[in-house]
Parts: structure tokens; C-alpha cells; sequence
């Protein structure tokens, strides 16, 4: 099974603002721990994101802050990429849809269709803000939402009820740059004719068997249902990839036609700095493409970037989209707008060395069918309750009766009994449980059971009270102690997946080696005479004091302005 192949994506982050606990709970969390389940058991993976750097979201906050683009996608690149690293998201190459390589693969792609004749040519009417003398795409106009009269609906995508949209199917519409009611001007643009593959989407979606998400089956089916239109893939904009065609210049590749080229040429710019070959990645067919995106992406990944693949021809097609539903908070739906948000980069500012805390927190949290919630009220009890009073504690009591006892030196088993084995044979059915959600992309369920460890070894340390024992028999003591270290080695292993901060420093503790999936199922034998090393509370406790800030910092209505600095 070896020879199969892993391509793992994570959605590009716009480069128009930071990231919040929205895309790390929906995206780079689940992403970051499939791949390294993956990498532990030996797989060849490649996981790629990057910064996604064009498209009119960049170029409205460029035009209000009265700078250039480029200014801002480098800043938000850099600080995005550092935060991401910083929560421990270990990806193998994090690209940019800036960089030069990535205009020619795109351009490439846009003429391998063109010369098919895949396209059509349509002129028709476009808004346009006679102030700033320009047309205006579908995200430059803001109106009532045809669908669900939703007040703030974009002209691409009502975000309220995802309806698919253009800017004639907005009620009232405005420019989002004067605020005044555009104009109707005659512009020429690009589309691609989705209506023409419908047929093939019902089969390759619906009738090959795949176990994919229901949330995503239901989006693609009500999409195909309501009737597939032609999607324009051409903008009349300034910035982005520019049309290779001439006289057409003036012209830029629509971002959604854009970005997902990214995982490809992110795979080519990996490959060529680690002299490896992208293309075991992408186009052998035992290589499975798994696309971790949030369901307002469903589309692009699941209809329109399939049939570029297809059309394109060559390309592996996605395995799976674990599309996963929002994230709200403090029961309010994130708004970076609004800020009402919480920013990667103020989190690490506030709570320097818990990143574990938050993976933990957003993991056990995660809006995989439905949206979810986070509160900072529950962020401190699962802090609390569980890291420190469950995990943490299971693995100080036993690091600290082995000091005690044994001055360190990891104890010898002698003769095991009943409930050594027993909670051994425990552990080892919930590792199994484990992997099985793992393989179906339920994180939420893994992550509890991986807590259930810790329990199982708090359960058997206040059975087997071995500070009761050590008076009469330290031979018992000894065995105890080494069945509880084997538990704390298996929580090290799995803690690289889930919490790889935690991870670290468990390994220097007990001085392990790297270990992979098929070592569990094993005793790991510890060199003779190792000393653990001196060990700390591996995670504090969250004060109300700190809480109560957070809170007060969102309610904060000077707060409430998008983070410009």
C-alpha cells in the first residue's frame, strides 16, 4: 500500500487580512492532522496551501488604504505563513498565486482550454461605477439577496445562504468602492459552459461510489439540480493573472479560475526546490487528492476545478472534499468586517506557548457536520477540565513517582497482572477507534478518544495506588510505573498528530526516538538506565481574569473595525 500516494491541499488563504480560529477550526486544523496521521504511518504525502493573491477582496482593501496591492499580499503572506507555522500546520510547501511560475502554469491552463474551444464568448451588460470609472465585478457590488433577502449579499455569493449569485440577481445593488448605484456598460468576457458537463457531475459525483460528507453532496446536488449555468472566468480588473490573449490584455483570469491552479504550482515550486517530481502527485493514478476546504468553497472544488482537471486532461481528479461547515463565536457569526473575530496573530500575543490549548479547544469543537460554536467560557473549561486536570495530570503523576521513586530512572517491568494487561488491551481498542475516524475525517470523535487514553491511565494509576505500595513492594511499583510510561508513550505519539507543541517536549522528557503508527502496537523498549529529564506542567491553567478580557475585547465596539495595522 505504500506506493499509493497522498496529495493533501488546504484552501489559500486571501492575502487581504490575518486568519482567524474560523479557518483554523474548518481548515488547517483537519488538514495539518490528516497529513500527519499520514506521514505516521509511513505514506507519501505532499501537503500544500499557499497565499491566494488576486481577486477583488485584495483590491478593495488596497483601494482603501490607498497602496498598491503588492503591499498588502506581502505583509499578510509573511504574517499568515509565520502564525500558521507558529500553530504547528506543517506544510510541505506554502506557496504564493503571485509568484511567476504560478502565472505561467495558470495562463498555460487558460490556453490548453482555449485551444480545445472549451470556452464561450459572451458580450453583455456589466455595472459600472462611473465615479471610479470602471467595471465592477460580481464582489464589488453589495445588495439585497434575491434568494433569502439577506441585506449584505456580494454579487458572486449571498453569504448568508450561499446562494450562487451575479450582480443582476442582487436587489438595489451598489458599488462597494463609491456606494452609489452603478451603471449598465457593453464588456466582453470569458465563461465556462458548466451546463455542458452536467451529466458527467451526476455520474463522477453521485454514481462511483464515493463516502464523501453529506453537507458536500447536498451543496453539489442542489447546485446540479437547480441547473448549471456558464461561470465567467474573465475579469475586467487591473490586478491578477492577465489574459494571454491579444488585444485582451486588459483582461485578468478570475481568482476562483486562479487559486486552485495553486495547489499545482505550489506541487511544482515544492518539487523543484526539493529536487522531487510533482508529478506522482497529480497525475499517477494511485495517487488520492484530498481538498480540506470550508463549504463556501464546495463548489469550486467539487464543480468548477473538476472539470478544469478533466478538460485539461491528465490530471487525478479529488478523492475526497471533507468540506467542513462555520465556525461562529460567542454565538455570532465571525465577521472580519466587524472584527468580531479572534486573530491567530492576537491569540499568540495573549496566550504565548498554548497553541495546543486552541487545536485542542477547535478540534474538540469542530463544525464538521453542522456550524458550531466557540465561547471563551468553554475554551477555559476544556483548558482546564481536560488538558490540565485529565492529560496533564496523568503524565506529571506518573513523571513525578517515577523522581520519587526511582530517582528518575525509568523502572523495568517485572511480573504483570490482570489490569496491566487489561488497560493495555483498553488502550490499544481505542488507538484502533482512533484510526478508523481518522480514515473518515472525523477528527472531533479522534481527539475525544485519543482524551479516553489519558482517562484509561488515571483510572488504573488510582487503582493500583502505587504510593500505597512502594512501602511493601517495589517490584509492583516498578511495573505500575512502566505500564503508565507506555501509556504517556503512546499519548506522545498521538499528541504529534493532534498536539504537536505537547509533542516536543514529551519526546526530549522521555527521551524517545521517532516513532511511527505500527510501533503501537508494541511495548517500547527504553534504553537501560534512562533518565527522564527534568519535566514541567506541560499545560497551565486559564484564569478567569484572562477570560473575562477576551470577552470584554470583543464587545469592545472601538474594537469593531477590521484590523488594518
Amino acid at each position: 500500500m505504500n506506493n499509493i500516494y497522498h496529495t493533501i491541499t488546504a484552501a489559500l488563504p486571501y492575502a487581504n487580512g490575518l486568519i482567524h480560529i474560523g479557518h483554523l477550526a474548518g481548515v488547517y486544523i483537519p488538514s495539518d492532522i490528516y497529513s500527519r496521521y499520514l506521514r505516521s504511518k509511513k505514506k507519501k504525502i505532499i501537503f500544500i496551501s499557499g497565499s491566494d493573491e488576486h481577486g477583488a477582496p485584495i483590491t478593495i482593501k488596497a483601494k482603501k488604504e490607498n497602496i498598491l496591492p503588492t503591499k498588502i499580499i506581502d505583509k499578510y503572506y509573511h504574517i499568515n505563513g509565520k502564525s500558521l507555522k507558529k500553530f504547528g500546520i506543517n506544510f510541505d510547501f506554502f506557496s504564493r498565486t503571485s509568484s511567476q511560475i504560478h502565472k505561467k502554469i495558470v495562463q498555460n491552463f487558460f490556453m490548453k482550454l482555449y485551444n480545445k474551444n472549451i470556452f464561450e464568448v459572451h458580450e453583455n451588460k456589466q455595472f459600472y461605477d462611473i465615479i471610479y470609472k470602471q467595471f465592477l465585478p460580481d464582489r464589488y457590488l453589495v445588495g439585497t439577496c434575491s434568494k433569502c433577502n439577506h441585506k449584505k449579499a456580494y454579487g458572486d455569493q449571498c453569504e448568508s445562504c450561499l446562494a450562487n449569485l451575479s450582480g443582476s440577481d442582487l436587489i438595489n445593488p451598489l458599488s462597494i468602492l463609491s456606494n452609489k448605484k452603478p451603471i449598465l456598460k457593453k464588456t466582453k468576457h470569458w465563461y465556462l459552459p458548466l451546463y455542458k458537463y452536467e451529466k458527467w457531475l451526476q455520474n463522477w459525483l453521485f454514481n462511483t461510489k464515493k463516502k464523501w460528507k453529506l453537507n458536500v453532496y447536498g451543496q453539489c446536488k442542489s447546485w446540479i439540480n437547480q441547473g448549471l449555468k456558464s461561470r465567467s472566468i474573465t475579469r475586467d480588473l487591473n490586478w491578477g493573472i492577465k489574459l494571454p490573449l491579444k488585444k485582451e490584455e486588459k483582461k485578468v483570469l478570475y481568482v476562483w479560475f486562479d487559486a486552485p491552479i495553486g495547489y499545482i504550482s505550489g506541487s511544482q515550486e515544492w518539487a523543484k526546490k526539493y529536487n522531487m517530481n510533482w508529478k506522482f502527485f497529480w497525475k499517477k493514478k494511485n495517487t488520492k487528492l484530498i481538498n480540506f476546504i470550508g463549504k463556501d468553497n464546495i463548489v469550486f472544488h467539487c464543480i468548477i476545478f473538476p472539470v478544469m482537471l478533466k478538460e485539461y486532461g491528465g490530471f487525478i481528479l479529488p478523492e475526497n472534499v471533507p468540506a467542513n461547515e462555520f465556525l461562529n463565536l460567542e454565538s455570532k457569526k465571525i465577521s472580519t468586517s466587524e472584527n468580531w473575530a479572534i486573530w491567530l496573530d492576537d491569540y499568540l500575543i495573549d496566550f504565548p506557548n498554548q497553541q495546543d490549548s486552541l487545536r485542542y479547544t477547535l478540534c474538540s469543537n469542530s463544525p464538521e457536520t453542522k456550524d458550531n460554536n466557540f465561547q471563551w467560557k468553554d475554551f477555559q473549561s476544556k483548558n482546564n477540565n481536560e488538558l490540565v486536570n485529565i492529560l496533564g495530570n496523568f503524565i506529571n503523576r506518573t513523571l513525578f513517582l517515577i523522581n520519587k521513586y526511582f530517582n528518575g530512572i525509568i523502572p523495568k517491568k517485572k511480573t504483570i497482572k490482570k489490569i496491566d494487561s487489561e488497560v493495555l488491551k483498553n488502550i490499544k481498542s481505542i488507538i484502533i477507534e482512533i484510526e478508523k475516524n481518522l480514515e473518515l475525517f472525523k477528527f472531533k470523535e479522534s481527539i475525544s478518544l485519543f482524551m479516553n487514553i489519558a482517562r484509561a491511565g488515571n483510572a488504573y494509576l488510582t487503582k493500583t495506588e502505587p504510593w500505597i505500595l512502594i512501602k511493601k513492594n517495589k517490584n509492583r511499583v516498578k511495573t505500575i510505573l512502566y505500564i503508565c510510561l507506555q501509556i504517556i508513550i503512546k499519548i506522545t505519539f498521538l499528541s504529534e498528530i493532534f498536539l504537536p507543541n505537547t509533542s516536543i517536549k514529551l519526546y526530549k522528557i522521555i527521551k524517545l526516538k521517532k516513532l511511527y503508527w505500527n510501533n503501537l502496537n508494541n511495548d517500547i523498549i527504553l534504553k537501560n538506565k534512562t533518565k527522564i529529564e527534568n519535566f514541567f506542567l506541560l499545560f497551565s491553567k486559564i484564569e478567569n481574569q484572562d477570560i473575562k478580557k477576551q470577552i470584554l475585547k470583543l464587545k469592545n465596539k472601538k474594537n469593531n473595525l477590521f484590523p488594518l495595522n
